[in-house]
């Protein structure tokens, strides 16, 4: 049989994923008949998904003059415990939600990219792969690609993430066109250094540091152009629904940064530096703070020294920290 102390955890874990579920919107037909069925499996179910929605909420409200700190306001209506026990609940009850959300929100995906991939980077991973014709490409933190080399062409599937590549030119026996693939659409060397860093399936930018590139989407865009040539020092950003269109105002010596074991910000919102910090670290960032999130930052960090990183940007804020499993909160 199984334990009382086992079951007690299951349940907990299942109301964690119906809080996410709840939280990311409208349930569907189905799934509001699922819940309703698992709430009416037993008394515990309906008093354990309001500790867990209210945890998820509590996560939001850290830092609120008007919040307890550590302690959900369903508090209030549960049996009372001892302050020790309460923290720990909250903490690991915490934990599960964004362990869910995070992987509802795209990480198995991680998980198998690396199996599939030519070669890929775990996370705070970086790694200088030489090709085949003598070119170079430069793998940021957790990023895969497929080398598919032809007769014809020179093509680089970027399956996630971020690379620099230094392009050996056509000269020579050497006739074939060097192209990137990535996010619905192509980037194709006329120079030797660019970068792409992909957002999502649909969406990706490209920043030329030397000679330039012909950027273009697979498919002709709901607006915008299709094809776009950038000269050095320029970038774009392409999607399926605005085209190729130009970004104005990046650094691409900043942005590239982290080939040099560095990450530099100046004047970057907190929450800009939280999110790229969490790109390399083992744990996330969050912060729920939204006057916090926005105050700027200026600085540069090592890779090697994130954990550091962290500790002195919540000393210089002023920011009250909490290290959950998988999760740094500052608030």
């Amino acid at each position: 049989m199984i334990s009382q102390e086992r079951r007690d955890q299951e349940i907990r874990q299942e109301a964690a994923q119906w809080a996410v579920r709840l939280s990311a919107g409208a349930l569907s037909a189905e799934q509001r008949e699922e819940l309703q069925r698992w709430l009416a499996a037993d008394e515990r179910h309906a008093q354990e998904l309001t500790f867990a929605q209210n945890t998820w909420k509590a996560l939001g409200k850290l830092g609120s003059p008007s919040t307890p700190r550590a302690r959900p306001d369903s508090a209030q209506q549960m049996p009372r415990r001892s302050r020790p026990r309460r923290i720990a609940r909250w903490a690991a009850s915490a934990a599960a939600i964004v362990g869910v959300a995070l992987m509802l929100g795209g990480e198995p995906r991680q998980l198998w990219l690396p199996l599939v991939a030519d070669h890929a980077t775990a996370r705070g991973e970086v790694r200088k792969v030489p090709l085949p014709d003598g070119s170079l490409v430069e793998l940021n933190t957790r990023s895969a690609i497929d080398i598919v080399y032809t007769a014809t062409e020179r093509r680089v599937r970027l399956l996630s993430g971020e690379a620099y590549f230094t392009v050996a030119p056509m000269a020579g026996d050497e006739k074939r066109p060097f192209v990137v693939d990535s996010a619905g659409g192509t980037t194709q060397a006329l120079g030797t250094q660019f970068l792409v860093r992909r957002s999502d399936s649909r969406e990706a930018l490209v920043g030329v540091l030397e000679h330039s590139v012909a950027v273009t989407l697979d498919e002709r865009p709901d607006s915008g152009v299709q094809t776009r040539t950038l000269h050095e020092g320029q970038s774009a950003r392409y999607t399926p629904g605005q085209g190729v269109q130009p970004v104005a105002g990046l650094d691409l010596k900043r942005a590239d940064s982290w080939r040099r074991g560095v990450l530099v910000f100046e004047r970057a919102p907190l929450a800009q530096v939280a999110e790229q910090l969490g790109r390399y670290r083992a744990t996330r960032i969050l912060i729920t703070d939204a006057a916090l999130a926005k105050r700027e930052v200026s600085g540069v960090f090592r890779l090697d020294m994130l954990d550091d990183a962290v500790t002195t940007l919540a000393k210089e804020m002023r920011a009250q920290r909490l290290d959950l499993p998988g999760l740094t909160v500052l608030y």
